[in-house]
């Protein structure tokens, strides 16, 4: 009877190391899949904000006016929706990874040329060519957390991804301000074309299939567009894809607009300007990190409206300091509440309105990311027409577009939404997932 417990006590004590080393591969794998997706969604920002300091350099270099300059993000801006509209899709047909990889390589081959361009017209050209190309990171990372997650799992990693691109907007204008001191604009667009490589390369040997062939569609144009026109027909999966644009909307109203207003209206150089950018940054991933942790208490409902309210109070600040001539410490604050709101709005706007679409989730990915850089796009002129010299078309436009996104909320979902906190669902896996 000992030796029979004996012999027990040594099997038992021989399984915990096994399964601590299979919890620590398990927590590897995750981690390694945070930083590839983070990297992926990171996209935007990265092509948005790395090359901001030098738009004043860029307009007296071409000789062309403000405005023309704002156009090349705002053709980036249309490139990143149009190209999430067309790799969507594919990645339902096709699986994730082979149009993410072909996406990767044209990033870094549009952003070589981006590099090489004669003029503004041509760089304008260009920087769509770019961001349809990065789209396909965008879309295809949402569409793989999906794969994997749903409902508040689903929000809660979202949020976890703003740690890793949250550090984008962050680390992108400090970095492009620094490269500023030893090379012009088309520097930064040689540096964007080597992370495009390194993402490349990562998503390549890093990051496996996550829809196996059994779960594809298949049905050509015609299927993909009746799947879209039913998603379209979804009154909530509207709502909460338009209050996450309009959101996003008003950021980019700042990100258009705040090279300007900072550096010609308040007086900051380039690397002041690119360490201020950084900060309302860090706001996101703060705000997004707390969002996790939020969610084990709170629905995600909630803390969404919180999000949409805490940009509202952003964007009207922001107006009043311009409007009132509150000085730099006004917009500041303001500008900190409109950015950072985004930790708050983005997991769970975009959580909410990818869940329950199984078959779909290439295409309602592309769909979330169309009408979210679609009409972010739109703030990009708008503050450019307003004219330069002046804060107030920014502030303007972004809280106007911060107003858009609470009303179109209450608009669209209201309180049909579950406010009561939903249970952790059980985590889909499948083999092939890395």
């Amino acid at each position: 009877m000992d030796s029979a417990a004996s012999a027990a006590g040594t099997s038992t004590e021989a399984v915990p190391p096994r399964r601590e080393a299979d919890a620590a591969s398990s927590r590897a794998g995750g981690l390694r899949l945070l930083l590839i997706l983070g990297s992926l969604s990171a996209f935007g920002p990265l092509s948005l904000d790395m090359y901001l300091p030098g738009l004043p350099q860029l307009a007296s270099g071409f000789h062309v006016s403000d405005a023309a300059v704002q156009l090349t993000l705002t053709s980036c801006l249309i490139g990143l929706a149009l190209g999430q509209l067309v790799a969507g899709p594919m990645a339902d047909a096709w699986g994730r990874r082979r149009p993410l990889l072909i996406g990767l390589a044209a990033y870094a081959l549009a952003s070589v040329l981006c590099a090489f361009a004669p003029s503004v017209e041509t760089l304008t050209a260009l920087r769509i060519v770019q961001g349809l190309a990065g789209g396909a990171g965008i879309v295809i990372s949402r569409a793989v957390v999906s794969d994997l997650h749903q409902g508040v799992a689903a929000a809660r990693f979202f949020s976890a991804l703003m740690l890793v691109n949250g550090t984008a907007p962050i680390l992108a204008p400090v970095i492009g301000g620094q490269l500023l001191r030893f090379t012009d604009w088309r520097g930064v667009f040689v540096a964007l074309a080597l992370i495009g490589c390194l993402l490349l390369t990562a998503a390549a040997f890093g990051l496996r299939e996550t829809l196996p062939p059994a779960g594809r569609r298949r049905g050509g144009l015609g299927e993909t567009l009746r799947g879209m026109g039913a998603l379209l027909r979804d009154r909530a999966f509207v709502g909460y894809a338009l209050c996450g644009g309009f959101a996003l909307a008003a950021m980019f109203a700042y990100i258009s607009g705040s090279s300007f207003v900072l550096q010609s209206v308040y007086g900051l150089n380039a690397q002041t300007f690119s360490f201020v950018f950084g900060g309302n940054a860090l706001g996101i991933v703060l705000l997004g990190q707390l969002n996790r942790l939020l969610l084990r208490r709170f629905a995600v409902e909630t803390l969404l409206r919180t999000g949409l309210l805490l940009s509202a109070s952003g964007g009207l600040g922001l107006l009043a300091s311009v409007l009132f001539g509150l000085g730099l410490p006004g917009v500041l604050a303001g500008l900190f509440a409109l950015v950072s709101s985004i930790g708050l709005i983005g997991p769970n706007s975009t959580a909410r309105a990818m869940d329950g679409h199984p078959g779909r989730i290439g295409a309602a990915s592309a769909l979330v990311g169309l009408l979210q850089y679609g009409v972010g796009g739109l703030a990009a002129p708008l503050v450019g027409l307003g004219g330069s010299g002046t804060a107030l078309p920014m502030a303007v436009v972004a809280a106007s577009f911060a107003l858009a996104a609470a009303l179109v909320h209450v608009a669209l979902v209201g309180r049909r939404a579950a406010c009561a906190p939903v249970p952790l669902p059980v985590q889909r896996t499948s083999s092939t997932a890395g």
